[in-house]
């Protein structure tokens, strides 16, 4: 294997360092564009394999990091990730184009399907087509959910790990209100990581 092949062989899990230059504010809005029209059961898959394994424009880590940020905030995660996402390289500008490159292609072609869905939704071919394609969209959903789970796995953070267990039981188990875990488990987590860094750091 030649050297230049090499990287493209490792772990998706890239070092900040090999970061490539800003993209351009057209590059953001074909990528996100490309997330979108390939997002069949939702962007967030394609998103991750194009920002960290694709164009490495951020790591495994910081990849986690930012879509745990724009998990908690209002509105769709996937809108939340491309404006924060495209104003941390360029801006305001940066992102509205990832916003736009991320909403304008799959909003037209919604619209068209709409009227043809409209018209033919009651055809028992297509009830069935759309049945099996909900369980892709599953099986894409929990395969993306691993390849986020990764970096926590090979650090073998404990502290991590039990407040992950500990948020999916108290909302996926228990059925607990979302609001009233995450009004727990946000400080808990940032106290829990700030107290951790300062144990490394001494």
């Amino acid at each position: 294997m030649s050297p230049d092949s090499a990287p493209a062989a490792q772990e998706p899990d890239i070092p900040a360092a090999v970061h490539r230059l800003p993209p351009s504010l057209w590059a953001l809005f074909l990528a996100f564009a490309r997330m979108s029209l390939a997002g069949f059961g939702g962007v967030l898959v394609f998103a991750r394999r194009a920002i960290v394994e694709q164009h490495r424009w951020m790591t495994a880590d910081e990849f986690n990091e930012t879509f745990a940020l724009c998990h908690f905030l209002p509105g769709p995660n996937i809108v939340n990730l491309s404006m924060v996402f495209g104003s941390r390289l360029r801006g305001i500008a940066g992102g509205v184009a990832a916003f736009a490159g991320l909403l304008l292609p799959p909003t037209l072609i919604m619209t068209v399907l709409a009227i043809i869905y409209a018209r033919f939704g009651d055809v028992d071919v297509l009830r069935r087509s759309l049945a099996g394609i909900s369980c892709a969209a599953v099986g894409l959903l929990i395969a993306v959910v691993f390849r986020m789970m990764t970096p926590l796995l090979k650090r073998m953070d404990a502290a991590a790990l039990i407040l992950m267990l500990a948020v999916f039981t108290a909302i996926g188990v228990l059925c607990l209100p979302l609001q009233a875990v995450l009004l727990v488990a946000i400080p808990l987590s940032i106290g829990v990581t700030s107290l951790m860094r300062r144990k490394v750091a001494a």
